[in-house]
């Protein structure tokens, strides 16, 4: 949505209404409801900064675009806030990780790795014990081969 903002800096709720062309009223509800909270000057004025107009520019998009009413604009914005604040937390965690990879690895002699792999032992056979494993594997395939000429039969 295309707005007239002319600068940086506050808006009174006149100026508002007329960018956007709803009533001032509107605006009023919007605040009693709680989807918007514009500062207030020393008379008591509303005065919407920018991204106040973002946020009813989001608003706006919901209830004109996508017909939804108060409530469900009510829900929409709270949970965009709750996936800010989550997106936030997730950003922080990963910030922490990263720092803390960094350290370990500055920590580590050069050519170690991260997480430690054990390397597999490799023990020879015996000769013994090789040659009774052979001969039991042996034993099997011969009964395996007898079953089969019996069951031909």
């Amino acid at each position: 949505m295309a707005t007239k903002r002319k600068s940086k800096g506050a808006y009174m709720i006149s100026a508002v209404a007329e960018m956007y062309d709803i009533h001032p009223q509107t605006l009023r509800l919007y605040e009693r409801e709680g989807l918007l909270l514009p500062s207030r000057s020393e008379g008591n004025t509303r005065l919407y900064t920018d991204e106040d107009l973002e946020r009813l520019e989001f608003i706006l998009n919901l209830a004109r675009d996508l017909g939804v009413n108060i409530a469900g604009i009510a829900i929409v914005l709270q949970m965009r806030e709750r996936m800010e604040e989550m997106n936030r937390q997730m950003q922080s965690f990963v910030d922490y990780v990263r720092t803390e990879m960094l350290a370990r690895m500055q920590q580590q002699p050069q050519g170690a790795g991260l997480v430690p792999v054990p390397r597999p032992m490799i023990v020879p056979q015996r000769a013994a014990t090789a040659e009774r494993a052979q001969g039991t594997r042996n034993a099997v395939e011969a009964g395996r081969g007898t079953a089969k000429s019996t069951k031909a039969r």
